[in-house]
């Protein structure tokens, strides 16, 4: 299942991975294991994008290194962010995570949590249009945010707005999503499980039994299935450090894609829990 970029109608598999906590591994050999497996296991199943930041410890070197290890370079698309104050500072911060994640050009340059930028804004600009970046883009985690984070895409031209929304946090289908879909925005969903939540509120309950009509096998592939279903939504970036969970995530990228009737069926249901 993939989405097309809506400013350049490239096409990115609408599962990707996140690195936030997981893949904070410094150098620890043991560590890293599972996480190497992890991507190599993502890639196999045709993911594409994988999101880090600055912010999150050691993951970006650790993604990087492992990217690197297992030769994937040319089949992902890797996403980062800045996260400082400046216009120095950020660059500088920038080319310490081209350096990390071992790429001479980015995908994907975010402003994380819309730190600085007015001064940010200029620099990703500058760095696409020399070929250093492919794709600008900003983000948020609250959705006490939203307004500030639309006023702003009306402010600004960006490829990418990755922002929260899942069953449990909604807020963004209201202006966000519609916004982003009329105007050529790519969407990415980050905190699709509510850091777990979402787990906790369905552990013991079954799937309904239409899930399998949508080819949905499990709980994390029903919350990624009904996000990726909205039609606004380009990719979602659950976050894991185990490879058996990656490859349940990347098969909610498989089979049918829930419409919008089906997507409310499915909020109702959890709802009803």
């Amino acid at each position: 299942m993939t989405r097309k970029i809506p400013s350049t109608g490239e096409d990115i598999a609408a599962v990707g991975l996140g690195t936030w906590q997981v893949f904070d591994a410094g150098n620890n050999a043991a560590a890293r294991a599972p996480l190497r497996q992890v991507i190599a296991e993502f890639a196999k199943a045709g993911g594409r994008m994988i999101d880090s930041s600055p912010m999150y410890g050691s993951a970006e070197s650790v993604a990087g290194d492992l990217v690197a290890e297992l030769g994937l370079r040319e089949k992902l698309f890797i996403a980062t962010k800045v996260w400082t104050r400046g216009r120095e500072e950020g660059i500088a911060e920038m080319e310490r995570s081209f350096k990390w994640l071992r790429v001479t050009t980015m995908d994907l340059m975010q402003i994380h949590n819309l730190l600085d930028i007015d001064v940010h804004t200029k620099t990703i600009k500058d760095m696409k249009a020399k070929g250093r970046i492919r794709y600008t883009g900003i983000t948020h985690y609250t959705s006490a945010a939203h307004l500030e984070v639309e006023r702003r895409l009306e402010r600004e031209k960006y490829d990418f707005l990755q922002i929260n929304y899942s069953l449990a946090e909604r807020d963004a289908e209201k202006r966000l999503l519609p916004y982003c879909r009329q105007n050529g925005i790519a969407v990415i969903a980050n905190r699709p499980f509510t850091e777990g939540e979402l787990f906790g509120r369905v552990r013991g309950k079954p799937l309904p039994p239409w899930a399998a009509e949508i080819g949905v096998a499990s709980w994390a592939q029903y919350f990624l299935k009904w996000i990726v279903g909205h039609p606004a939504v380009t990719c979602v970036i659950p976050g894991t450090g185990k490879p058996e969970h990656v490859a349940d995530n990347v098969a909610a990228g498989f089979g049918v894609l829930p419409d919008e009737k089906t997507r409310k069926r499915m909020a109702a249901y959890f709802d009803a829990i």
